[in-house]
């Protein structure tokens, strides 16, 4: 290779490092769009809305653009429903309670009607986790176990009915296994794969190719083995990358085996990070557009950014009660805790 063919080349990857560097965060600003006496632990973004549902049977909206906000709450009986799941199809809006009744509302975009489409008692055992959907017309919903098996729940008409899936058709689960009402993030969907995580004795990835019909699970090597050990929140970039994280919610500092990540959309896992970075944590979410390369967390450690993949981490701030969090844009997104919603604006 002659002089000039290498100042080329070296010029076109000088170019190329600082492309990179200049889509890489340096740092974060919060602004706190609703504040209010509750517990957040799940949102959905409806264009300029931000939809979240609460403890104390509270719930509602704000206007990302405008500020506005309108604000509800619902009574059963004398029960005020703790919300920690939500999703949304393109008309409505879905909130499922954790807790015997589990309660699963739907609420009307345009009039805001609400109309409760679901409710399941078993002698105190019921405790839904998490809910998605795969399309407008098919979503799921998962929960504890009640007898060996995930209780699992799925809609095919648009969330109108839902209808309990039978112990047979899903994968046996070890005593002590179970799901976290973390963040709403232990079902992930891509297309017409799903993923559901779990923690406890043991933590391990359940995985689906044909919208649950039929199941198969994965071992992991996060921590395990405790009752309030395992998997709290993952995500997936695309179908094959994927991250996964918690830890021990007893030990909130302890960032050992809290972390893995995926190259074959489940099958294997292996531990990134381990000793670095944060320790537990309630949510983790992929930056859009990134390529799988940038990754944004919350919990207790605060919220932390890694910019390779997971394999390093950066504290961008001490907020440790944040425990959801949405992307809008690849540099902005919305994040939900202990009595607040905050727009995370990221710096290049």
């Amino acid at each position: 290779m002659d002089r000039f063919s290498l100042m080329i080349l070296l010029t076109i990857f000088a170019l190329s490092c600082r492309v990179c560097a200049q889509d890489i965060f340096k740092s974060v600003a919060i602004d706190t769009l609703l504040a209010d006496d509750f517990s957040i632990r799940s949102i959905v973004v409806d264009q300029n809305k931000i939809w979240y549902a609460a403890d104390k049977g509270k719930y509602g909206w704000i206007d990302i653009d405008t500020g506005i906000d309108e604000q509800n709450q619902i009574d059963y009986k004398d029960l005020k429903p703790e919300f920690r799941s939500i999703a949304q199809t393109n008309e409505n809006i879905f909130m499922l309670s954790i807790g015997d009744p589990g309660l699963l509302y739907k609420i009307h975009k345009s009039d805001k009607k609400i109309e409760l489409v679901y409710q399941e008692s078993h002698d105190g055992k019921v405790f839904y986790d998490s809910m998605k959907f795969w399309n407008d017309k098919e979503g799921i919903a998962v929960g504890d176990p009640v007898e060996n098996v995930f209780s699992i729940i799925t809609t095919h008409d648009g969330g109108q009915t839902w209808k309990k899936e039978k112990a047979v058709n899903l994968p046996e689960l070890s005593p002590g296994e179970a799901v976290f009402a973390a963040s709403n993030t232990n079902i992930v969907i891509v297309k017409n794969e799903t993923w559901i995580v779990s923690g406890g004795t043991k933590a391990r990835v359940f995985y689906s190719s044909d919208k649950g019909k039929h199941w198969t699970f994965y071992a992991t090597p996060i921590i395990q083995g405790s009752a309030m050990s395992g998997i709290f929140t993952a995500d997936f970039y695309d179908d094959k990358t994927g991250f996964i994280a918690g830890g021990n919610y007893d030990d909130l500092n302890n960032n050992y085996k809290n972390k893995a990540i995926t190259s074959d959309g489940g099958k294997t896992w292996k531990l990134t990070a381990d000793g670095q970075g944060f320790g537990y944590a309630s949510c983790i979410q992929y930056v859009p557009k990134s390529k799988a390369t940038q990754i944004v967390s919350v919990g207790a450690s605060g919220l932390q950014y890694s910019s390779y993949s997971g394999k390093n981490w950066i504290k961008f701030s001490d907020e440790n009660q944040l425990y959801t969090l949405y992307f809008v844009n690849k540099n902005t997104a919305i994040a939900a805790g202990k009595n607040k919603i905050v727009k995370l604006n990221f710096k290049f």
